[in-house]
């Protein structure tokens, strides 16, 4: 399934609380572009655009919402991708791209 989804990128590092240095942003190896990194709904890591678009310009298999999860005392604690299916977006909806779709390495 994650094959599939194309949720196959590695996790996120976790920072040292210690560590002082320049965090940097991920980028893709193959064209250089901004990601982000996400966990999905089922525990694996997907590389996603850094923009939103309109799910009318985001072909079905690329289809990715970010969804925040809370916690007990009703705060939000953390953030995951989930595919979106079953039932299709508003063509005015916004989705999140997989990075995939938008990357063209040179």
């Amino acid at each position: 399934m994650a094959e599939a989804d194309g949720a196959t990128a590695a996790p996120r590092p976790e920072p040292d609380p210690d560590d002082v240095s320049w965090f940097e942003p991920p980028v893709c190896p193959k064209c250089g572009a901004l990601v982000r990194i996400y966990p999905t709904n089922y525990d694996r890591w997907v590389s996603l655009a850094t923009v939103e678009l309109p799910a009318k310009d985001v072909p079905e298999p690329f289809r990715w919402r970010l969804t925040r999860l809370p916690d007990p005392s009703r705060l939000t604690t953390d953030i995951v991708a989930v595919r979106v299916r079953g039932v299709d977006p508003l063509p005015s909806e916004p989705v999140v791209p997989a990075h995939h779709m938008m990357c063209a390495p040179d």
